[in-house]
C-alpha cells in the first residue's frame, strides 16, 4: 500500500531555497536535524525535499511538482503579492481537465503547479 509521496528537487543554495519556501510560501522546515546539502520542508499535509546540486543550470532544470489545494485563489494572490516568478503561461486559468491552475518557479527554476478541482 502506498501512503504518500515526497518529491525531491534540486537546489543550488540551501539558504536561498529555505528562505523562499519558508518566508515566501509559508512552509516550515521538517526534520530533527540540519543535514548538509539536504532540506525538507512541509506545509499542511505535503512535504518537499531538496538535494544540493551546486552545478545546476536553472535554464536546464525541469524539476516539477503538482500541488493540489482547496484554496487556489489565496495561493495565486500570495504569488502575486510576493511578486513570485509566474511564467507567461502560468497565470491562473481553468484547464480542460476541470482544474483551476497556476504555476510559479522557485529560485532554481523548479516548476510548482497548484491546482484545485472545479465543480
Amino acid at each position: 500500500m502506498l501512503t504518500s509521496i515526497h518529491p525531491k528537487l534540486p537546489m543550488r543554495n540551501k539558504a536561498i531555497t529555505r528562505d523562499f519556501y519558508l518566508k515566501q510560501l509559508g512552509f516550515q522546515e521538517f526534520g530533527m536535524a540540519d543535514f548538509d546539502g539536504y532540506l525538507m520542508v512541509e506545509k499542511d499535509s505535503i512535504q518537499i525535499h531538496f538535494f544540493e546540486f551546486t552545478d545546476l543550470d536553472p535554464k536546464e532544470n525541469y524539476g516539477q511538482v503538482y500541488i493540489r489545494t482547496s484554496a487556489i485563489n489565496e495561493w495565486y494572490q500570495l504569488a502575486l503579492d510576493q511578486k513570485m516568478n509566474i511564467p507567461q503561461a502560468g497565470h491562473l486559468q481553468i484547464k480542460p481537465w476541470q482544474q483551476k491552475e497556476f504555476s510559479l518557479l522557485d529560485p532554481d527554476n523548479n516548476l510548482l503547479t497548484f491546482g484545485e478541482g472545479i465543480n
